[in-house]
């Protein structure tokens, strides 16, 4: 795996067309701020075949004078490289369907693709230096199709091709496999894999693209996008560090305030459990970690809060907690209770969890703990 990886976001293109999810420009901005702060190298703004107010949202973005690289969501149309052109991005993004089941439901053929590639191909290069070939539905595509339509955008002299795993059918091995056949025919190439999330691999596949010949990557906070959503940025990001070893120019303290931003923008909700980012993933409260957790965090606890830009997260009390993290607690409230008071205190908090079906947080366990002790 190369080190840094480049990564691309599309939170305001494929995230947006998550059902139901529209930003509005004030959003846009917020977001797109946020993502530069974050030192994200490229954003892909928007589709301006969707119209006057994407092309004038995404012109607004693309002045703004953000430090990131902006590019443009095109179909292979003359209308939409127009578009890209009044939206005033950097670049471009040309996608064709590669797939046979893409093809037929567009009613185009393979000669259709590879003719229509070499047109648009340079009607867009006399309009842009960075002009990226997308290809659609890839992951399902016949692979000496998708071959031949990756070595002529190269011929061509395409900026980066993306490989698409639209309908997120890849897993780690057959991803493995495809990029490691399109670096043994193309070993100079460089590739981009964009993952859907489908089957609940988009992060994983997106980490072994990495590893097998992609050189960067197109993601989503929080994973937001059609259907299941695309592989997450935080998720990717946090990943090449923590697990991979891979070293990433990423400030990602703004991690956990860019993700509740998408969040309440986008009206999708964060699971508690999301990975790196959900409301409980720093919280614990079984006491036989807890009581680890106290001595060194790192015990149970891979991601420090610091590093994504949140707080550590108090213990929660319930069924599960031990006496030991009450104790610490209790302490840290200059609270100092007998043997007896402390087993009476945590029946207490372990019987009204159970009835209630939750957990407590320190604050209302200090509620409890007249009545528990007397």
């Amino acid at each position: 795996m190369t080190s840094p990886i480049y990564l691309i976001d599309t939170t305001l293109r494929d995230g947006e067309q998550a059902p139901g999810v529209v930003f509005n420009l004030k959003e846009k901005l917020r977001i797109a701020e946020l993502l530069d702060k974050a030192l994200i190298p490229e954003i892909e703004l928007g589709t301006p075949a969707m119209g006057k107010q994407e092309i004038s949202d995404m012109k607004t973005i693309a002045s703004e004078g953000f430090k990131f690289k902006t590019l443009a969501w095109c179909r292979a149309t003359k209308s939409d490289i127009d578009g890209a052109v009044k939206s005033g991005t950097n670049g471009i993004n040309l996608s064709f369907p590669v797939s046979d089941i893409h093809q037929i439901a567009m009613s185009k053929d393979h000669k259709w693709v590879i003719k229509t590639l070499y047109e648009m191909y340079h009607y867009a290069s006399s309009k842009f230096e960075y002009v990226a070939i997308g290809a659609q539905d890839a992951s399902r595509a016949d692979f000496l199709f998708l071959s031949d339509f990756i070595g002529e955008a190269l011929l061509l002299g395409a900026s980066r091709v993306r490989i698409a795993d639209t309908v997120g059918i890849l897993n780690p091995i057959t991803t493995s496999r495809l990029f490691q056949k399109i670096s043994t025919y193309y070993p100079k190439g460089v590739f981009e894999f964009h993952g859907h999330n489908d089957l609940g691999m988009a992060t994983a596949n997106t980490l072994v693209a990495l590893s097998s010949g992609a050189s960067s990557a197109s993601l989503t906070v929080n994973g937001l996008g059609e259907r299941a959503g695309n592989a997450a940025l935080e998720e990717v990001v946090m990943a090449l560090e923590l697990s991979c070893g891979v070293k990433h120019n990423i400030n990602t303290s703004v991690f956990g305030e860019l993700s509740q931003i998408v969040s309440q923008f986008s009206g999708y909700s964060l699971p508690a459990n999301k990975p790196v980012t959900g409301d409980k993933v720093l919280c614990h409260e079984s006491g036989i970690h807890t009581s680890s957790l106290i001595n060194n965090r790192l015990t149970y606890q891979i991601i420090n809060a610091a590093q994504i830009g949140v707080n550590e997260k108090e213990f929660i009390f319930g069924k599960h907690s031990g006496k030991t993290a009450l104790i610490s607690f209790l302490n840290n409230h200059n609270i100092q209770l007998s043997s007896e008071c402390v087993e009476n205190l945590i029946t207490k908090i372990k019987s009204k969890a159970t009835l209630l079906k939750r957990g407590f947080t320190g604050e209302e366990v200090l509620t409890f703990l007249d009545k528990a002790v007397l």
